[in-house]
């Protein structure tokens, strides 16, 4: 009963066979069909090669939300160096709430030279390069996300130390909290005072043929500090053509989560116009001479997660890649084929063209003679 119940079973598989196998006796190879498996197979390998690359490939997802996160505080990550002595100028923050936050609160005044040393200018060109290069080619974007953590910090590197070189210029950096409003970042003549309706420099005391505001930002960012990661502002530098002179950033914050496969942070992008005009009261270009950041917070929020092809999907596309390729290699050789024998029969038949047969009357036959066995006699 077993034996019964296993060739039953056996001979149920084999009916439910789609694939059929045929004898060997049944099956004739040819040159061209030969040819046109090598081809077949050559394909295939290429194809599956560059799916496997774009396998191993990802992508950057972006996602558009209401930020609802407003009670928070945002960070401000600044690096600038003014072409002025640090006991000359200062930097604050005043926001729409006047809410004023002064360069005490996290920021350091250090004493340095303007000029650059020739590895930092180097590491200034080639950010300035990456920043033209950004704004032509917008999908570079996601190669730096992708590469956060891991490429090389855009901190400009420690300077020599030269004593024939005095210090001529005052670097400003470290971070501020601020509310998450719009605000005004600046840096001016004089330190920064409380006033009950705002706030004041002390300028007074500072002479108008000592302003230079030429400037170089190293590093300006919102939000969490992320290596590797270049911003709109960095390695920017501006000189100033006059001692009364304003220039003006006016900076659009966006909220954003970055998951990648290296790292989840919480940044911000942001974008950026610039304006500089010259202080000239007696012109009608009325103002202050200083550098202002004039930031506004968007209300989107942007999640930017990194994304990969799923082995399922990697292994779907590979098989209609080879079953597509075998199905329409065998129709276009069967097509081949099919034209070959009607033109090879046509020429064929121009062989057997009709010739003329002398009757005993004296007429002729224009049909082909009927070739027997006596004939062959």
């Amino acid at each position: 009963m077993r034996r019964l119940n296993r060739k039953k079973t056996l001979n149920l598989m084999k009916e439910l066979d789609a694939f059929p196998k045929v004898p060997e006796s049944y099956v004739e190879t040819s040159a061209s069909g030969g040819t046109v498996s090598l081809i077949a197979f050559t394909t295939i390998a290429f194809l599956t090669v560059m799916e496997f690359m774009v396998y191993r490939d990802t992508w950057m997802k972006y996602e558009y939300e209401v930020d609802k996160d407003f009670t928070s505080k945002l960070r401000i990550n600044i690096d600038i160096t003014v072409a002025m002595r640090c006991q000359y100028v200062g930097a604050d923050v005043l926001d729409l709430a006047e809410t004023m936050v002064a360069s005490a609160d996290g920021l350091i005044y250090e004493p340095v030279p303007f000029e650059l040393t020739p590895q930092q200018k180097e590491l200034q060109r080639m950010l300035q390069l990456i920043q033209s290069r950004l704004q032509e080619e917008h999908s570079l974007q996601d190669v730096i996300f992708k590469s956060a953590f891991k490429s090389a910090s855009t901190a400009l590197p420690p300077r020599e130390d030269n004593s024939l070189q005095s210090p001529d210029a005052c670097r400003i950096h470290g971070h501020l909290y601020v509310n998450k409003v719009a605000g005004n970042f600046h840096i001016t003549v004089g330190k920064a005072i409380p006033h009950p309706r705002g706030h004041a420099h002390l300028a007074a005391l500072v002479s108008h043929e000592s302003y230079n505001f030429s400037h170089r930002i190293d590093h300006l960012s919102f939000g969490e500090l992320i290596p590797g990661i270049i911003n709109p502002l960095d390695g920017t530098e501006k000189i100033a053509s006059d001692h009364n002179q304003m220039f003006q950033y006016f900076i659009t914050v966006v909220p954003t989560k970055l998951h990648t496969y290296k790292i989840s942070a919480e940044t911000h992008q942001f974008s950026v116009t610039e304006r500089e005009r010259v202080i000239n009261h007696a012109a009608g270009s009325h103002g202050v001479s200083g550098i202002f950041m004039k930031y506004d917070i968007s209300s989107l929020m942007v999640t930017v997660t990194e994304e990969h092809m799923p082995f399922w999907q990697f292994l779907v596309r590979l098989c209609g890649i080879i079953g597509g390729i075998f199905s329409t290699t065998g129709i276009l050789h069967g097509f081949g084929r099919f034209v070959a024998e009607i033109i090879f029969c046509r020429f064929k038949l121009g062989f057997y063209r009709s010739t003329s047969v002398p009757l005993p009357d004296g007429h002729t036959s224009n049909h082909l003679p009927l070739i027997t066995d006596n004939s062959t006699h």
